[in-house]
């Protein structure tokens, strides 16, 4: 892990939380999913109220939320966002798009940007569109790398206005401008974090931007037979290139 044990345990926590959400929607197929995230919440608040919890998850969650002042609003977003992975999705507007990705992406990338802040709202506030042009970029990736499970096993239509019966390169074309443009805003923020958060975030764009080449060398149709990954080998090479580079004094 790229971060420093200063901040390092509280990003584990966010991403425990919400990897544990997730995971009910998304996998717990055979039990009454709606219910359990029910519960999970429940205990939530219960752990928020109290400031403890026997689920070691939401009492480190808790614990990070008041140390670094994240806000509930962040936190109601993400869970709105779950909530509508439950049922069937075919977003038909970019409005909705789009509340659904500030609620399942950027909202995560702007609790962790507390955590690279300290908590101070003044750096938060300068810093938060660029964290949510990352988080929105990421995202998206995630959605066209899965469109054939998302598809033909979740029911779930992400992208407004597409029809993945017959997605067309001009559609992927589209998505593919406005993930890159995405990219364009982050990195702007990305070389104004704290040093002891950039280079950890730095190379998660690099993961995903090596990840969205790969994909945009595939044909529309590729994408909807195989879930396209960067390989571990691969991975490796990209750390080592980047703790050795200097390129955009992200490193130094």
């Amino acid at each position: 892990m790229l971060f420093p044990p200063e901040i390092r345990e509280a990003i584990y926590n966010i991403y425990g939380f919400v990897r544990f959400a997730d995971e009910i929607v998304d996998t717990f197929h055979d039990y009454p999913k709606k219910d359990l995230l029910d519960d999970f919440m429940r205990q939530y608040f219960d752990a928020k109220e109290k400031g403890i919890s026997l689920n070691p998850i939401l009492h480190s969650f808790v614990q990070t939320i008041k140390k670094y002042d994240i806000d509930q609003e962040l936190v109601d977003a993400f869970i709105s966002s779950m909530y509508k992975d439950l049922g069937d999705i075919k977003y038909e507007n970019k409005e909705d798009y789009d509340a659904y990705i500030y609620g399942s992406a950027e909202v995560v990338g702007l609790m962790c940007l507390k955590v690279f802040v300290d908590g101070n709202q003044e750096d938060y506030q300068k810093l938060e569109p660029y964290a949510k042009r990352l988080g929105a970029a990421f995202q998206k990736i995630n959605f066209l790398r899965d469109i054939r499970a998302d598809f033909y096993v979740l029911n779930r239509t992400y992208f407004p206005k597409v029809n993945f019966l017959h997605f067309s390169e001009e559609d992927k074309k589209a998505i593919e401008d406005d993930i890159a443009e995405d990219f364009r805003e982050a990195l702007i923020g990305i070389k104004m974090l704290p040093m002891k958060s950039r280079l950890a975030v730095f190379m998660a764009y690099k993961y995903y931007t090596n990840l969205f080449k790969k994909i945009k060398k595939c044909r529309a149709e590729v994408l909807m037979t195989k879930r396209i990954r960067v390989s571990n080998a691969r991975k490796v090479y990209l750390l080592m290139e980047m703790i050795l580079s200097k390129n955009l004094n992200l490193v130094r």
